[in-house]
């Protein structure tokens, strides 16, 4: 149980919520382990199979609390709130800004610098921790020019010319990935990033990661009232999730790619979960895929301060903390959009 920015998040199944009076019980096998008044929550997330009353249902229905299930994999399940009130306003404010290539330059801006940021923190941390393992002067060149990027990036007004630089920044940072790899280099070696389909092992694994993440961050979305398909940076486009790929790129290196080197470097994974198919295609088996995400759970669980709040929350949370902050600068009730600096 955690209350975040007046959101209550329920992680654990075996939880269940009762009304008495104005407040939320968290109860278990009919002990009380929690209370939380509902004039301080604007929503709750339950995730998993948890257990909720009618009249507690019905209670937060009437008060405008809105009520969103995930499943245990942090897919969006559904969301229940009364009659439509806070959220048309919040989805009018987000297509709006959407539409306007100035402001959407802006938020983008706050996406791309906390990217360059998180990647660049990788790479530092592997020159101060492996420094015998890595070629230093190229972490550090190429971490200056990540540096670099942030500052450009602050006076760019375009998305076009912001892509540009992104881009150019992801290839430098690709470039040197496979020095990340520091076990099973036989079965574990990086070219460069190749896709639909991954045509090796180490693509494999973070093509997967990606998919996840984007899943979490749809989710997450869907949560705190924001339509996932209308995004800021990545246009529209018939079927793509825009803005949750949007708010996936902050966090890239510091969750997905640093999850996958954990994999690789601590031998959680080897080469006999993987297949080749015919057509070059290389893939997980079933064995290697439940492995993947019984461990993407746990990375999930694990504990973190939030940068932006200074609050400890556990990874799995991140997601859905970024998307109500978004959500509370399209309301305006932030000056900006944080991105989320991991340090």
């Amino acid at each position: 149980m955690k209350k975040i920015l007046n959101t209550l998040f329920i992680s654990n199944p075996d939880y269940y919520l009762r009304l008495d009076g104005e407040t939320v019980l968290v109860t278990k096998d009919q002990e009380t382990l929690g209370k939380v008044p509902l004039h301080n929550l604007e929503a709750i997330v339950t995730i998993g199979y948890n257990g909720m009353s009618p009249a507690l249902m019905g209670k937060c229905a009437n008060q405008n609390i809105a009520i969103t299930f995930l499943q245990r994999n942090g897919k969006f399940s559904c969301r229940v709130v009364g009659p439509t009130q806070g959220n048309v306003f919040l989805r009018k404010k987000q297509y709006q800004v959407s539409e306007n290539l100035y402001a959407s330059c802006e938020i983008a801006r706050n996406f791309i610098t906390g990217k360059l940021y998180n990647q660049r923190w990788l790479l530092e941390r592997f020159t101060r921790d492996h420094p015998l393992r890595v070629d230093v002067e190229l972490f550090k060149k190429i971490s200056l020019e990540l540096k670099d990027g942030i500052n450009e990036i602050q006076q760019i007004e375009d998305l076009d010319s912001l892509r540009g630089i992104e881009g150019q920044l992801a290839n430098r940072y690709f470039m040197i990935f496979d020095q990340l790899i520091l076990q099973q280099k036989d079965d574990f070696r990086f070219y460069g990033r190749n896709r639909r389909p991954p045509l090796d092992n180490v693509n494999a694994l973070l093509s997967l990661a990606y998919s996840l993440l984007t899943s979490d961050c749809a989710a997450a979305l869907e949560t705190v009232g924001l339509d996932p398909y209308v995004g800021f940076m990545h246009r529209d486009r018939p079927g793509r999730i825009s803005l949750a790929l949007d708010l996936v790129e902050e966090l890239r290196g510091v969750y997905a790619d640093r999850f996958v080197l954990q994999l690789i470097n601590k031998k959680i994974i080897d080469q006999r979960a993987f297949i080749k198919q015919e057509n070059g295609a290389v893939l997980l088996t079933e064995e290697g895929r439940k492995k993947f995400f019984a461990e993407w759970q746990n990375k999930k669980q694990e504990m973190l301060q939030h940068p932006f709040l200074g609050e400890k929350i556990q990874w799995g949370l991140v997601p859905y903390v970024q998307a109500l902050l978004l959500a509370r600068y399209l309301r305006d009730d932030l000056d900006g959009y944080p991105p989320f600096l991991w340090k």
